[in-house]
């Protein structure tokens, strides 16, 4: 890989921001373009307040906004791309149109990826005429923030491509993983709402109510999650004592094979969480707010003290 490369980013929005100021800020020539003329024109100040956040200074953020170009189509951001990154709507026929024309505009070259969190990527590029230079990335909301960038292969891509892109995420300061089968969720989030439906659970069930759950995660093995992962957890304690547990517990887990009917049942009834104030747990502003702030602050302190 060399040095700086041309990243094309198809997608302007609250990731295509964020995926652009990670590669900028490593020197690379990023273009971004958004179906969204709004989208386009606001893109250098939210960059300029997402590196804030991050405390640059002026000149930093000036070095990083020079990296930026702002296209107003696909055929000008990826016309000399060495990598394209789609970050649009989670729309699978959108996403088609989008590398339809990605690849009619991007040199046979370019290493073609989609950022997506929930559609799987055999999906995504199945209608693609070179699926071999096609892949997943995916990266963590806020994607400036969030170490982790999930590169998925399907069953046709080029395992030296999906590398190139590896090196070019951890040359830009990222962390990523190979994930080598295309199954829904990919790594973390398969994790993630398997944690999820059984936080549901306990409060549909009348275990206890939506705030203990989110205090134990918080105040016990939560704290822990950065630095020691579960299954260094279950060799830290002893594969023995993992064993017993779960001969104990699993039985009793949930296992509902859809969304959580509690869910459904919030959903239907307006209750959409922070938006609307309803959740599981009851909203004000300025505690939403408070919340968005804390996640940030957290993110910051904690990259500070993992690098130290």
């Amino acid at each position: 890989m060399k040095n700086s490369s041309v990243i094309a980013i198809i997608g302007g929005g609250l990731m295509g921001h964020g995926i652009a100021l990670t590669f900028a800020r490593t020197g690379h020539l990023v273009r971004v373009t958004d179906l969204l003329s709004e989208a386009r024109a606001s893109l250098p100040q939210r960059v300029t307040n997402s590196l804030n956040i991050l405390g640059a200074d002026t000149s930093e953020t000036a070095n990083v906004l020079q990296n930026i170009e702002v296209c107003d189509a696909i055929a000008g951001a990826v016309s000399q791309a060495d990598y394209v990154i789609e970050a649009g709507p989670e729309k699978l026929d959108i996403k088609h149109q989008i590398f339809a024309e990605i690849e009619v505009y991007a040199p046979e070259e370019a290493i073609l990826a989609s950022n997506t969190s929930v559609i799987q990527i055999t999906k995504i590029m199945q209608h693609l005429k070179g699926k071999h230079r096609a892949m997943g990335t995916h990266w963590w909301n806020p994607a400036h923030m969030i170490p982790l960038v999930e590169v998925i292969k399907t069953q046709w891509t080029d395992s030296t491509a999906a590398q190139a892109m590896f090196d070019l995420l951890e040359a830009s300061g990222k962390t990523p993983v190979m994930v080598k089968k295309d199954v829904p969720g990919f790594i973390g989030n398969r994790l993630q709402h398997a944690l999820w439906r059984e936080a549901m659970s306990l409060v549909e069930k009348g275990i206890c109510d939506a705030e203990s759950v989110d205090t134990v995660v918080k105040a016990s093995f939560g704290r822990r999650l950065a630095v020691l992962g579960p299954l260094e957890n279950a060799d830290l304690v002893g594969t023995d004592l993992t064993l017993d547990i779960h001969e104990n517990v699993l039985f009793d887990l949930e296992s509902y094979q859809g969304p959580s009917p509690y869910l459904n049942k919030l959903v239907s009834q307006g209750h959409l969480g922070m938006k609307t104030g309803q959740g599981f747990r009851t909203w004000t502003d300025e505690q939403a707010a408070q919340t968005r702030e804390k996640v940030g602050t957290h993110l910051r302190k904690l990259e500070e003290i993992l690098n130290d």
